[in-house]
């Protein structure tokens, strides 16, 4: 299982609160808690809420691959309307299978 390091506001956003109820919810589960060289506490994730972190990541991705597809389809849609849709008449396309025009 990876090593999965938060700060507290990042803990917040993982479970739906702010940063005093994430720091109260480290305490209290407890999670291990270190001090960065940047100053921020940061907290370590037991599995289940790596589990939770990795399954918010995932959702994440797939969310912004289906935005980038829907994107793309719309904008195939677009070009295609911008184009004229040129269909043979049946009686061209009779004509030419016959081999007369």
């Amino acid at each position: 299982m990876p090593q999965i390091w938060l700060t507290y506001n990042e803990l917040a956003a993982l479970i739906d609160c702010d940063a005093a109820e994430a720091c109260g919810t480290a305490a209290a589960i407890p999670l291990d808690r270190r001090k960065s060289r940047d100053g921020l506490t940061r907290v370590k994730l037991d599995a289940a809420l790596t589990e939770l972190f990795l399954d918010a990541a995932l959702r994440q991705r797939a969310e912004q691959e289906i935005a980038a597809c829907a994107s793309n389809l719309r904008a195939m849609h677009e070009r295609m309307a911008r184009r004229p849709l040129t269909l043979p008449t049946p009686h061209a396309a009779a004509a030419s299978s016959t081999g007369r025009g």
